[in-house]
């Protein structure tokens, strides 16, 4: 009779260990991030300007394209929702300084607030669309594997910070910093600035807590943050997680594709293949630079067949 394999264990396997309880200033940086977030609240009901928006100037196609492209967005930032409870769970069982605890109870708030405005974005277009139009997308938009990272003690904690936020974070910092010089429509303008007002410190965060922790880090722990990074980078983000034109040939990525073209036309908030390559481009770049001047590590080049030689 065959047996059956045990799952593997995971940090909800240990014994619980939080004290004795530490809550003094211990990376001030990441504090001074947290005491930044508390002040500078935004509420989707109240601060974007919902009255500007005017649904009669666009087309039913347009509509249906912007509904479903801000219904996207609200799907990936549910999805964020969930990664702070399992980091806060990862921080208390390593018994992380409590800046990083503070902080990321506010992130969960940010990632609620992102999640909201987008879907109201969608409902002032004529309504929230609950699901993909095509269950092939949905693996590609449901998660980027984060929560299983944090929960899993064989990735160590700053390979988790690392994918999370030094890389994917922050290629979707860029792109937002795109989306709202190409937008027209006032209304998504402030929507992706109020975003990314938050993301600015989302990106500090990763950075501050990596630069405290680097120091201590062996070769092999520097070897396993690289290989987090790269996983990062070439099973998620090249496999069209944020950016659709970037995922595998099918009927639902050329779908997607096409829902960003005509939103992009419309003035509405998205962007195109031809526009966002030069972005997403520079900004794998970029990291490897900072990254490599930072903490040592050489991301390898990667390579894309819709993009030209390596990068």
């Amino acid at each position: 009779m065959s047996a059956i394999a045990a799952a593997a264990p995971t940090i909800l396997d240990a014994p619980e260990n939080r004290f004795p309880l530490e809550l003094d200033i211990a990376v001030p940086r990441v504090r001074n991030l947290f005491h930044s977030a508390t002040n500078n609240q935004w509420n989707p009901a109240t601060d974007i300007e919902w009255s500007l928006l005017d649904p009669s100037q666009y087309t039913t196609e347009q509509l249906y394209a912007a509904r479903m492209y801000w219904s996207r967005r609200a799907w990936g930032e549910y999805g964020a929702i969930s990664e702070s409870p399992a980091l806060q769970i990862r921080f208390c069982q390593e018994n992380c300084p409590p800046d990083m605890r503070l902080y990321f109870s506010i992130r969960t708030q940010e990632e609620s607030r992102h999640a909201e405005v987008c879907f109201r974005m969608a409902e002032k277009l004529g309504g929230y669309i609950q699901q993909p139009d095509q269950s092939e997308f949905q693996g590609a938009i449901a998660t980027h594997g984060v929560r299983k990272m944090a929960l899993d003690p064989s990735v160590p904690l700053e390979g988790v910070i690392a994918a999370l936020v030094c890389a994917a974070e922050e290629i979707a910092f860029d792109v937002f910093r795109h989306l709202i010089d190409i937008t027209p429509n006032p209304v998504a303008r402030q929507v992706l600035k109020s975003i990314m007002r938050d993301e600015v410190r989302h990106c500090a965060f990763g950075w501050a807590f990596m630069d405290n922790r680097i120091p201590h880090l062996s070769k092999a722990q520097l070897k396993a943050v690289e290989d987090a990074v790269v996983l990062m980078i070439e099973k998620v983000e090249l496999n069209g997680y944020h950016s659709a034109w970037l995922a595998t040939e099918g009927a639902a990525k050329s779908a997607e594709v096409e829902t960003d073209r005509i939103t992009w036309q419309a003035g509405l908030g998205a962007t195109v293949e031809e526009l966002e390559k030069p972005v997403f481009v520079a900004s794998v770049q970029r990291i490897r630079r900072q990254m490599e001047e930072s903490w040592g590590i050489q991301l390898p080049m990667f390579r894309h067949p819709k993009i030209d030689g390596e990068f």
